[in-house]
């Protein structure tokens, strides 16, 4: 699946994924917001509560709760780029906006690949459901060819960092 999209936001590379969910919108704010929810579909889950002001360590690096609006808006900055979940109510379910402000716009595909990944494991946790890490990334090599394509960026580096995980020699 291709959900995201390559934009620029204050004249840097975002990516920009847009989800529609079956669930109240209650229930998607406790799965992005709640650590122990996190932990279950997102790369990282930050101990957070999350309150704006806030500071957390995640992945070796420092991050900042910079918003909170539930169940609508939670945003924070980590390692120096900016992320976003924005929810709003949708019929019967939530819609779901997910903006990551990136620093290498050549490396935006195989960050949207790995976004697509995680993503796909929201709806499964969503439903009381699980999808593993790996089974999530099976797919990665040919989402990340397809956004390469999408956002007209050189796929090497995307194809340089599946061979390390594959443990291939390239």
């Amino acid at each position: 699946m291709i959900h995201g999209t390559l934009e620029t936001i204050d004249g840097r590379p975002a990516l920009r994924f847009e989800r529609t969910l079956a669930f109240p919108i209650e229930r998607v704010w406790r799965a992005v917001s709640v650590p122990a929810e996190l932990e279950r579909w997102f790369p990282a889950a930050a101990d957070w509560t999350p309150a704006a002001g806030e500071t957390f360590e995640a992945g070796g690096a420092t991050g900042e709760v910079t918003e909170v609006d539930p169940p609508h808006r939670l945003a924070w900055t980590h390692a120096g780029q900016s992320y976003s979940f924005d929810l709003s109510v949708h019929g019967d379910g939530c819609r779901l906006v997910f903006t990551h402000v990136i620093d290498d716009r050549g490396l935006s595909a195989q960050t949207a690949a790995g976004w697509e990944a995680y993503f796909s494991r929201l709806e499964p946790h969503l439903a009381g459901r699980s999808l593993s890490e790996q089974d999530a990334h099976e797919g990665w090599a040919d989402v990340h060819e397809r956004y390469a394509e999408r956002f007209g960026v050189d796929p090497a580096p995307g194809r340089r960092f599946a061979a390390v995980l594959r443990g291939d020699d390239a």
